[in-house]
């Protein structure tokens, strides 16, 4: 009886809190609906090219705005969502634990935020030139669907996003002793293998296009791997110490 309770409690809890991402979901939703037409009209007079966008249906634009809205909803409910998971699982941590893993939430958002903010501003306006160049050269007419403009964009802005959770994902990971630093130090050459296919999907055939992707996808590789060795080093010093480390 005691344990039917137990997961009445916990089943009730987490509908209470999943009622509280979705509220959040709604008004986000309703605040990127009213801010859709000027983010689009921003992203327009931003563009790194001179592109025309052009509607080859009756339901592109409201599909973009519908797009556009959706996320910018998933990116302020997602800081709620992860806190959310956080303290539904506190009850179960210990206080020093509880500290260590909420570090991860902040952290964790910024760092998507940040790999957005690059991907937008540094990667996609190079990749776009390069792209728009291409097809003058030979002698296209250039008439860009605003569909494709913003799949294409959204195939290179948000990849890079979730590449610069590499750090927390390796700490982690490190963290539950599935790496090692004898394993990250085996691995490096094979990890910069992969990167770099991983850069030359993301990026057009362009040399430095390539390597404005590849580069900094190395660079959070080391750090991540310097991150989880300072850890490592930590834990085998004070085997009875905090085993969640603040990312921070």
């Amino acid at each position: 009886m005691d344990i039917n309770e137990d997961v009445v409690r916990h089943l009730t809890e987490l509908r209470r809190r999943l009622l509280i991402v979705f509220s959040c979901f709604l008004v986000s939703m309703c605040g990127g609906l009213y801010g859709s037409p000027r983010i689009l009209q921003y992203i327009k007079s931003t563009s790194a090219a001179d592109v025309q966008w052009n509607v080859f249906s009756f339901t592109d634009g409201l599909f973009i705005y519908l797009r556009c809205a959706f996320l910018i909803a998933m990116l302020f409910t997602l800081p709620v969502l992860l806190y959310q998971a956080w303290a539904f699982v506190r009850p179960g941590l210990t206080p020093r634990e509880a500290k260590g893993t909420l570090a991860y939430v902040p952290v964790s958002f910024l760092l998507f935020l940040g790999g957005v903010s690059f991907s937008y501003w540094v990667v996609f306006p190079m990749m776009l030139r390069f792209m728009v160049k291409m097809n003058q050269t030979i002698g296209a007419t250039e008439t860009y669907g605003i569909d494709k403009y913003f799949v294409f964009m959204f195939s290179v802005v948000f990849p890079l996003g979730v590449a610069f959770e590499m750090p927390l994902v390796m700490l982690f990971l490190t963290r539950l002793g599935l790496l090692t630093p004898e394993r990250m130090n085996v691995s490096r050459k094979y990890a910069y293998v992969g990167l770099a296919v991983v850069g030359a999907c993301i990026s057009p055939p362009d040399f430095v296009s390539h390597l404005s992707v590849t580069i900094p996808l190395l660079v959070l590789f080391e750090i991540s791997v310097l991150f989880s060795k300072r850890y490592a080093r930590r834990q085998a010093a004070f085997p009875y110490s905090d085993p969640n480390p603040d990312p921070a």
